[in-house]
């Protein structure tokens, strides 16, 4: 599918996103309605429902299955931050995290080539297990940066690009994406996708990408943590 079929099809894009971001990390997937839905067995060890644009009744019956238990996740794809966010307080749920954004790039548009480290003291190391893609850079024993990527059909889902705090500032998100992306490229795809943090949206619009919709994280937990850092 291109870019420009998927940001038509919402729901079609989502899917697709969380088979790959399921796949990243190793999550066995389901269905609620006609929405995915994931099992974080690595973290909370419950369900996360997603759902782009819902109906009002098709968010009250996913906000019930939410409120069920307190780490249960329901995320909506939405840039209607105001309505959901108001569906949420009627029906029990917090806000946990509005600050990121599902963002798309054609595949044709980035760099094919192996990257190369001008710091002799870093190396980049890439690595496939289970179909992941990995990449990591080291300085030492030290791990600088890493990130992910998992193929879903034509479309690479990146995942977990993270830059350690002490290596920031000096250029090694960049890097990082030019590796998977290099890896991504021994399939046919066409089009990325990824969640970013507000940090990440400087960066992957520098390279090219596009913000497609909002992300709104609700649950019924009062602990107030951020769950999109998890």
């Amino acid at each position: 599918m291109s870019p420009e079929t998927l940001i038509e099809d919402i729901t079609g894009l989502l899917e697709v996103w969380v088979a790959g971001w399921a796949g990243c990390r190793g999550y066995q997937t389901s269905t609620e309605g006609r929405f995915p839905a994931a099992l974080r067995s690595d973290t909370s060890g419950e369900w996360e429902y997603f759902a782009a644009d819902p109906t009002d009744q098709e968010f009250a019956e996913l906000a019930a299955k939410t409120a069920e238990a307190a780490p249960r996740v329901l995320t909506i794809l939405t840039n209607d931050i105001p309505r959901y966010t108001a569906l949420a307080a009627r029906h029990g749920l917090n806000v946990t995290s509005g600050s990121q954004t599902m963002m798309i790039v054609d595949m044709e548009t980035q760099d094919a080539e192996d990257p190369w480290l001008s710091d002799d003291d870093l190396s980049l190391t890439t690595s496939t297990h289970h179909g992941v893609h990995y990449a990591e850079v080291k300085s030492g024993e030290a791990l600088a940066a890493s990130g992910r990527v998992f193929v879903v059909g034509e479309t690479a889902v990146f995942d977990k690009i993270i830059t350690e705090p002490a290596f920031q500032r000096r250029g090694l998100g960049s890097f990082i994406m030019r590796a998977l992306a290099a890896q991504a490229f021994e399939h046919d795809v066409q089009t990325g996708l990824l969640l970013a943090s507000i940090d990440g949206q400087k960066l992957y619009s520098h390279l090219g990408w596009s913000t497609v919709s909002r992300v709104l994280m609700l649950s019924a937990s009062h602990d107030g943590s951020d769950l999109s850092l998890s």
